[in-house]
């Protein structure tokens, strides 16, 4: 449960400070960490003292002390030399071991609960008796944040998340669902708005590009004021997220709470779509449209359907962009000049794009 990494700290820093020699192993003799050396030579010993009764001994001019976690033994913690001292230093250094093997299994306990809250893998009745157990308060207000990495399982950006939360004042809870999003359930105070919430996204989003240099996207759900509901502003920072990858790729952060017209598009059936698609282009996909068509299109609407705007920032006389948009129209029936049309047709596109991400997506 324990990562070797930190035991290995753990006995550097006691022999720090008491300058002695400490070997952690498991139970069949194999060292986990050691400041000493020639560890391995006490294998038969530790063998031997973990089929004994005892919960301490000394043999081979070693202290060995037992750590156990809920009455099942863990660790064998060996300490070199016979006198006092040496038992003294091997007995803080287990209790420090036993103390964070606690610390582990609640971390690990209420890990576990946050990931089946979210995946609504819990009884309401489940949800607030195992939240009194773990010390969770069930009426606070929170919010959940998905953070997208570029590659799976980036442990880097997972850490660096962990250390701006998570510390011993803090009631966040920082998990993964699947290989390469992060989850953040953010506990929030009485008066944090969602304007809080952006500027929390964008921490997150520079701490990443910074510290970890990893490219990610952050979508996050609504403010919600029960434990129970949890897992809806999860759900809805997954949507967020999907939605933002289909329609507004421009966006590093994506609030649930602004998704537009795209998560209308997005909850629409497959053959609502195709029937609709057909409707409009008749056929002919956008995907078809040659370059330059696509390119007057997309300048057209960037400039809010102004004629002599479009037509300068694509160096083209007024007269030129007027015959495009006669094309487009020839084509589609559609006159993007007025709005009712030019609103249709980018229905249409944001459509499109939504059949295209959903049929190329595996789930």
């Amino acid at each position: 449960m324990i990562s070797n990494q930190i035991l290995q700290n753990v006995i550097e820093g006691i022999k720090t400070i008491s300058r002695v020699d400490i070997c952690i192993m498991d139970t069949e003799g194999k060292v986990l960490a050691q400041t000493m050396n020639r560890a391995d030579d006490l294998e038969s010993a530790v063998l031997a003292f973990v089929e004994s009764q005892a919960e301490s001994q000394s043999l081979q001019s070693t202290h060995f002390f037992k750590v156990f976690d809920e009455n099942q033994l863990e660790y064998v913690l060996a300490v070199r030399g016979e006198s006092e001292d040496a038992y003294m230093v091997g007995k803080m250094a287990a209790f420090q071991v036993q103390n964070l093997i606690v610390a582990y299994r609640e971390r690990y306990d209420k890990d576990n609960f946050i990931k089946n809250l979210l995946l609504d893998n819990l009884l309401l009745i489940d949800i607030y008796n195992r939240a009194k157990k773990l010390h969770i308060d069930v009426e606070a207000r929170r919010a959940v944040f998905i953070v997208e990495t570029s590659v799976e399982k980036d442990n880097m950006a997972l850490e660096t998340v962990r250390t701006m939360f998570v510390s011993s004042k803090s009631r966040d809870f920082i998990t993964a669902v699947d290989e390469k999003n992060i989850i953040i359930v953010k506990e929030l105070r009485p008066n944090d708005s969602y304007s809080e919430l952006e500027r929390i996204g964008k921490v997150v989003l520079d701490m990443l590009n910074t510290e970890a240099m990893s490219k990610v996207r952050v979508s996050y759900g609504t403010i919600v004021t029960e434990l129970k509901d949890v897992s809806r502003s999860y759900k809805e920072a997954k949507m967020a997220l999907d939605v933002g990858r289909i329609f507004y790729t421009e966006r590093n952060i994506i609030a649930y709470s602004n998704l537009g017209i795209g998560r209308l598009i997005y909850q629409l059936p497959m053959p609502l779509c195709r029937m609709f698609i057909r409707e409009i282009f008749d056929g002919q996909l956008p995907g078809d449209f040659d370059e330059e068509t696509i390119m007057t299109i997309n300048k057209f609407f960037e400039n809010n359907l102004n004629v002599s705007e479009t037509s300068r920032q694509l160096y083209i006389h007024r007269n030129t962009l007027v015959y495009r948009l006669d094309k487009i129209q020839k084509m589609t029936n559609l006159d993007l000049r007025t709005f009712e049309d030019a609103i249709t047709f980018k229905m249409a596109l944001m459509v499109v794009k939504y059949m295209e991400y959903m049929e190329h997506t595996d789930f």
